[in-house]
């Protein structure tokens, strides 16, 4: 009897120390959840205060580091397709500010780069509403312009310096006259010897662009003197590059973003003008302040009655001209100067500035 006292004694003593001992604990435990909750609210607060912060970065890096001009013209969704057509030697330029422009505003522009005269055929067609060129716009092509009642604007985007090169192989030829590429393209000189005495009896491989291209016109006015370009001309500009990178005898011409892209595999030549001193290599400085005999400007040619009328084709033209200068020297060709775009965004009808 005595024993189960003491048994049931014990019992009880136990449960009341064990009872202390959870409220204890639970004011502990709530304590902690307590301090956690804290710790909690005080790290979701840095959370938010870091998120604020970058957002905050980002806005100021994009503000900073936006991919294109400011444009004040909107898109307007129901005006016609805008196409354009014209020189492959100015396509890169466009063709980036074509993608740039899509990105930016959700508009496509067809863009074609089969040659400076089928540019502006289209352009007097109707079925382009911007010609891209690499000389300036002929008498006949004004003409036939004015026959179709289309009256148009000449836009300065950017500055090219037309390169003569030979294939890496040539360890003869570094520089060059106005004469002997006469000699050259017009068939007299048929060897490399002929051009000039000191160089190797191999035969000469003329390449070039042909008659659709701004580049053949150009090299046909500034070199030949309209005596005609004689050679292997091909309609596809990148074709005139690969043939002289297969061809250890041979010489091309063509714009200097070609260049720019195969110079690992093409050797520029130096160019001696006729009122040049001395030969002058294709570089951008070069091409920059004209020093370099063969250096264009190169040019969009926009329907003036589109401008007025087409809201979407008239932002184009504005987003085309205020990223010129960035699209320019992205793709290799030099870029106009502050002052020279201003006088070209003057150009734009009711252009808000």
């Amino acid at each position: 009897m005595k024993k189960n006292l003491f048994l049931a004694a014990l019992l009880m003593s136990l449960m009341f120390i064990l009872a202390a001992c959870s409220d204890s604990g639970s004011e502990e435990d709530t304590g902690s959840e307590d301090a956690s909750t804290e710790e909690g609210t005080e790290s979701e607060g840095t959370e938010e205060s870091t998120e604020e912060s970058t957002e905050e970065d980002t806005e100021d890096e994009s503000a900073e580091g936006g991919s294109s001009a400011e444009v004040t013209g909107t898109v307007n969704e129901d005006d016609e397709q805008i196409a354009g057509e014209g020189s492959s030697t100015v396509f890169p330029i466009l063709n980036l500010l074509v993608e740039d422009f899509n990105a930016d505003h959700g508009v496509a522009v067809e863009l074609g780069g089969n040659g400076t005269g089928s540019g502006f055929s289209a352009l007097i067609e109707g079925s382009a509403q911007f010609a891209n060129a690499s000389r300036g716009i002929e008498q006949e092509e004004i003409d036939a312009l004015e026959e179709a009642g289309i009256e148009w604007t000449e836009f300065l985007v950017a500055t090219d310096g037309l390169t003569v090169a030979v294939n890496p192989a040539n360890d003869f030829v570094e520089d060059l006259t106005f004469e002997e590429l006469k000699m050259i393209y017009s068939g007299e000189a048929t060897n490399w010897s002929d051009v000039r005495e000191d160089f190797p009896e191999e035969p000469i491989t003329a390449y070039g662009p042909d008659q659709s291209h701004g580049t053949h016109d150009f090299f046909n006015e500034e070199v030949m003197e309209e005596e005609g370009v004689q050679g292997q001309l091909i309609q596809d500009t990148n074709q005139v590059v690969s043939s002289v990178v297969g061809d250890e005898n041979a010489i091309g011409f063509f714009g200097y973003s070609f260049y720019q892209e195969n110079q690992d595999s093409l050797k520029a030549v130096s160019i001696s003008g006729p009122d040049s001193e001395e030969a002058v290599e294709p570089s951008f400085e070069n091409v920059m302040d004209f020093s370099y005999p063969l250096s264009r400007p190169l040019y969009v040619y926009a329907d003036n009655a589109v401008l007025e009328e087409n809201e979407t084709f008239h932002t184009f033209m504005e987003f085309t001209l205020k990223n010129s200068q960035s699209a320019a020297e992205e793709v290799g060709y030099v870029p106009l100067e502050d002052a020279a775009l201003e006088e070209e965004l003057a150009k734009l009808p009711n252009l808000e500035q």
